[in-house]
This record gives C-alpha cells, structure tokens and sequence, in this order.
C-alpha cells in the first residue's frame, strides 16, 4: 500500500530561502510555535545532522530547518507584511532582529 506523500517532490528549505508561502502554511500548521514532537531529523548529503519541522501542500513535501531565525519570524508573523511581495519571494522573508545577549551595549 502506498502512502498519499510517498510520491510528493521533497524540499529542504533554509531560512534564507524561506518564502512567504512556506511562512503561512508553517505558521498555519503550528499556530503556537513547534515543539520537540514536530521536528524530524535526517542527515543530509554531506552527512550533516539537519532538524527540520515539515509542512506539505498538495506536491510537495518542505522540511524547513529549524533555527532561532525561524521561530522568531514565526512568532513575530503577519500576513500583512508580505502583501506587496510574491508568495514564492526567497527575498521577502528577511532576517529577524536578534540581540546578542552577551554583547555589551558599546554606545
């Protein structure tokens, strides 16, 4: 018998080429954020341990690395900042603003 996601194309996706599409359905799917029990772990060609949380439309199948960046801009999401940009725009999901707590404030 064989699974109804057996023959979906499969995608990595790093968060910098994260589209607003691929946010929506992450952040559709895991409206509270992900936990432990969401992310699935593989290794990738170079034999990298890679975790990664999954989100599936109706021909693909996106693991999504998980990083702070990620969860951040997940928390932090709204559908409104993405109306001027394409929904498969690598460029419109932008890097989170992320304070280095250990960093002294240098002003």
């Amino acid at each position: 018998m064989t699974k109804r996601n057996d023959n979906l194309k499969r995608v990595i996706v790093d968060f910098k080429k994260l589209t607003p599409e691929i946010l929506a359905l992450l952040v559709e799917k895991y409206p509270d954020g992900y936990d432990e029990d969401h992310i699935v772990t593989f290794r990738n060609a170079q034999n990298e341990l890679i975790e990664a949380v999954e989100v599936i439309t109706d021909d693909t199948k996106y693991l999504v690395k998980v990083s702070t960046k990620l969860e951040l801009t997940m928390e932090n999401y709204d559908e409104d900042d993405y109306e001027d940009f394409d929904d498969d725009d690598p460029e419109a999901v932008q890097d989170p603003n992320i304070i280095d707590e250990d960093s002294e404030d240098l002003d």
